[in-house]
């Protein structure tokens, strides 16, 4: 099946690999037999024994994709500083990198190259999956894959996301959210339920996306999306992450608000978060190099509690309140949540603190269950 093959509904195909590289203990694996077969005209490598990675990457920084063998956690804590408000979300490692040329993005001071790296021991992360979700099916977890990789950009090659689905079919314990910036929904027709799936879009206005976030999809694409997925029973999450300071940007944003109403009607959203933009000092140095139209890294920024900048408390709060009025204007309230940001600015902009909701991981875990707090 080539990667254009699947005709689900608002598929977006971005950039495809020139080369793939495979561990020797996953050649004859599921995942590197089907992205081997979708990429028929890249270039196959394996990775010997005490062979280093970076001489079998490309010298001109193109898209790699390396199948590896991963012998870590497959299941992690999100990770979050104690100085701030953490939403106790749960990560399921499923790779790193990302395709996407996000201007902002951290994983760029991650990751010094354009190698994406996918885990191709696909029987070893279900294992650890169970392990951890069997114990108790009282217990119940909020996870997602898009922390250190988008959730959908190599969905046409690898369909990680469509085997999780299927896999967590069987685990009424656990809440799957799939954070993208791409448009690929091939993974509905694996689900036997629409209540423990969330779709998730990270959100922001056109003008940035079109700056900004390079190889991604539109925001109405992205609104579209998640307006399909609405008619089929899911609920979804936006995520207003980085919030970004820059002329305009009260339109901008009013204006994404705005098209979220078109598409959406309260009762079709799990929760909405908002963050905005904060840096560590490499990065920085990093968009500066590789993105230099960026200007946005010049605005007026204070070091944090945690060690990275963030932009002036009053102009954050600003940024802040004005998204969150217009969201509640249109009858979203209890689904809006801060990330990384102190109670002050919570009862600043929210009115209430984590605190008041019972904390917040609490929370956003009955908001994924669809459960009334």
């Amino acid at each position: 099946m080539g990667p254009g093959s699947d005709t689900a509904p608002g598929k977006h195909i971005p950039a495809l690999p020139e080369k793939i590289i495979l561990d020797p203990e996953v050649v004859h694996s599921p995942m590197a037999r089907k992205v081997t077969a979708r990429l028929p005209e890249a270039q196959v490598m394996i990775l010997e024994p005490g062979q280093n990675l970076c001489h079998l990457s490309d010298a001109d920084n193109s898209l790699v994709i390396y199948l590896k063998h991963f012998r870590g956690r497959f299941l992690r804590p999100c990770p979050a500083t104690s100085r701030y408000r953490c939403c106790g979300y749960q990560i399921i490692h499923i790779g790193e990198n990302c395709p996407l040329n996000c201007s902002y993005c951290i994983l760029q001071a991650y990751f010094q190259d354009r190698t994406v790296k996918v885990w191709a021991n696909q029987h070893d992360l279900m294992h650890q999956l169970d392990e951890a979700f069997s114990k108790d099916f009282r217990k119940q977890f909020r996870v997602g894959t898009g922390e250190f990789t988008d959730s959908l950009a190599l969905e046409h090659l690898t369909g990680y996301s469509s085997d999780l689905v299927e896999f967590l079919n069987n685990y009424s314990n656990v809440c799957l959210e799939l954070k993208s910036k791409i448009i690929d929904l091939s993974w509905m027709k694996k689900a036997l339920s629409s209540q423990r799936i969330l779709p998730a879009w990270s959100v922001n206005s056109q003008e940035i996306i079109s700056a900004e976030e390079k190889g991604a999809s539109s925001l109405e694409e992205r609104l579209q999306a998640a307006g399909k997925c609405a008619e089929q029973g899911f609920r979804v999450c936006l995520h207003f992450d980085p919030i970004i300071h820059y002329p305009g940007w009260e339109k901008g944003y009013s204006r994404t608000v705005e098209m979220i109403h078109d598409y959406l009607q309260p009762v079709n959203i799990a929760y909405i978060s908002m963050g905005s933009f904060r840096y560590m000092p490499v990065l920085k140095e990093l968009i500066e190099h590789n993105h230099p139209q960026s200007s946005y890294i010049f605005n007026e920024f204070i070091m944090g509690m945690d060690g990275k900048s963030r932009l002036l408390l009053p102009l954050r709060t600003e940024q802040f309140r004005l998204i969150a009025q217009k969201l509640k204007a249109g009858g979203i309230s209890k689904q809006i949540y801060l990330c990384m940001e102190s109670d002050l600015v919570w009862k600043e902009v929210l009115g209430c603190t984590p605190n008041d909701l019972g904390g917040l991981d609490k929370h956003l875990l009955n908001l994924s269950f669809g459960r009334k707090n």
